[in-house]
């Protein structure tokens, strides 16, 4: 990858339904000097994530998806069910005049439960293309479990999401302030530019990722001081596209059951044959009584603080990330009593962070990712790559490097946050090849709660996309993921960007796990 990115003027040509007008832009992401086996890969993970929609790019809203007039049907829902089986489930969906939809392309999240046990676990969605969807769970624990479908989005509306990532990755701004002696100016930055003024090329030259902000009219470049985020761009769709994006109409709306939405399950006995355990609708875990049951590995509980002391005596923790990372840094630090806040006077919730165990020989970091970030305000000095970051740790048995990077690259086209894993997992493949017992664990994306403006910047269906990415690059990898997507899918508390303490607990308990697997 050269250091300067090539330019090319690229005009959004895609649907006429979004405003404001589209307008060329610096795109550097359409020109990236990509190696032979980097382009195939790059092309195999856009395939994968090709997804279905309607027949049409201009739907009239009453033939879109309607969760209300949808409805579910637990197949053999007589039959008698035990522990080990797989439930199916039928999805049938309608338009909002009642009309079945004859094609696929919506975005369902499903999840069987039982509210007692406070018990939950994710299903597998299967879209037929024909207005069908099948659901299939594992059934994990006995008593009665009752199954949850939602809508998260109509594929008409994931079609205007697709247009929004391609013509307005600017969609979220960000902003700069340069300044010399009394004098300051501000000015906008971002990934892709508008090409309308002259411009600052912040393009790091060790990991080649772009970054650009309009120079300001009397002050130099390298006058820059601080990063932050800028704001959101409103009024983005047509009155028509809005109605694809109503809460509680077509935004995370819950479809009922025409029949029995609970089924009975008995205790799986041992002579018994149970179909788990080569089953591909196995989930990564779920929960018991508000435990976190992983069906991969090992999973201590660590409720007292002084196992989390046992486990991390002697290391060195490195987070990098999001604010999803830096509650880890949080709850750690909140929990173990001799894990001091060392003040570094950095702003608050934006780092970097450090935390010391002095008599337990331990530390904590928590750095965030470089730019994009919608943080509040980051000082230019401590804006960094996580793989220029990955090259300065030596590693090590007693060195742990937790990473998640999703949320704030969900507006932008995907070649961008491919190209961001790959540096970050090229320089993971060199930590590790200097120091293999490096402790590697990467935190996935999670669901959150939506509403009309939300979804058009980080619906669930964004970070859906990033985390498929992100699976399939560190795949193969000496490293361990904890799974916050399923966590936060599977509980019962409502989604949230960040989870509520005790889903976090249970992130804590399996990344603790992976530390210190005896």
């Amino acid at each position: 990858m050269g250091l300067e990115p090539e330019w090319t003027e690229v005009r959004s040509d895609a649907a006429h339904s979004l405003s404001p007008v589209n307008r060329k832009r610096y795109c550097d992401y359409r020109m990236q000097i990509l190696s032979k086996s980097e382009y195939e890969e790059q092309k195999a993970l856009l395939k994968v994530l090709e997804w279905p929609g309607p027949p049409h790019p201009k739907i009239e809203f009453m033939k879109s998806t309607d969760a209300a007039h949808s409805h579910f049907v637990i197949l053999q829902s007589q039959s008698s069910f035990k522990v080990g089986d797989i439930l199916e489930v039928l999805v049938r969906m309608y338009d909002f005049e009642g009309n079945p939809k004859h094609y696929g392309g919506d975005y369902l999240q499903a999840k069987i439960h039982s509210p007692l046990l406070r018990a939950g676990a994710v299903g597998k969605v299967s879209d037929h293309q024909n207005g069908f969807y099948s659901v299939h769970f594992a059934l994990l624990w006995p008593g009665r479990v009752t199954v949850s479908v939602i809508l998260v989005h109509p594929s008409e509306g994931i079609q205007v999401l697709q247009q929004l990532r391609e013509d307005k990755p600017d969609r979220v701004y960000f902003k700069s302030l340069f300044r010399s002696g009394d004098f300051s100016e501000t000015t906008i930055c971002n990934v892709c530019l508008p090409k309308k003024q002259p411009v600052c090329n912040y393009t790091d030259l060790k990991t080649g990722e772009p970054w650009f902000c309009y120079k300001p009219d009397k002050l130099s470049c390298s006058s820059r001081v601080n990063h932050a985020k800028g704001g959101y761009v409103k009024n983005l769709l047509t009155f028509h596209d809005n109605m694809f994006f109503q809460s509680g109409v077509n935004i995370k709306a819950p479809i009922l059951a025409s029949g029995p939405d609970t089924v009975t399950v008995h205790p799986w006995k041992v002579k018994e044959k149970s179909f788990l355990d080569s089953s591909r609708f196995l989930p990564s875990g779920y929960y018991y009584r508000d435990q976190w049951m992983s069906e991969r590995s090992i999973l201590w509980q660590y409720d007292k603080p002084s196992d989390i002391t046992d486990c991390l005596q002697g290391k060195v923790l490195h987070l990098f990330g999001d604010s999803t990372i830096r509650q880890w840094f949080e709850y750690l630090t909140d929990v173990v009593p001799d894990l001091q806040l060392f003040d570094l006077g950095s702003p608050k919730n934006v780092g970097p962070f450090l935390s010391v165990d002095v008599n337990h020989n331990i530390m904590l970091k928590f750095r965030c990712h470089g730019p994009p970030i919608r943080f509040s305000t980051v000082s230019s000095n401590e804006l960094r790559y996580i793989a220029n970051e990955l090259d300065g740790i030596v590693g090590g048995k007693n060195t742990v490097v937790a990473i998640t990077i999703w949320s704030h690259f969900s507006t932008f086209p995907v070649e961008v946050y491919i190209r961001r894993l790959r540096n970050i997992r090229a320089a993971l493949l060199r930590l590790l090849e200097r120091s293999p017992d490096t402790a590697v664990i990467i935190r996935s994306a999670n669901v959150q709660e939506l509403g009309p403006e939300v979804s058009l910047f980080n619906s669930d269906w964004y970070s859906l996309q990033l985390d498929t990415v992100m699976r399939a690059m560190f795949s193969g990898l000496r490293i361990k993921i904890v799974d916050a997507w399923e966590m936060s899918l599977a509980h019962h508390l409502p989604h949230a960007l960040h989870p509520d303490r005790v889903i976090v607990k249970n992130q804590i308990d399996e990344f603790l796990s992976f530390i210190c697997p005896n």
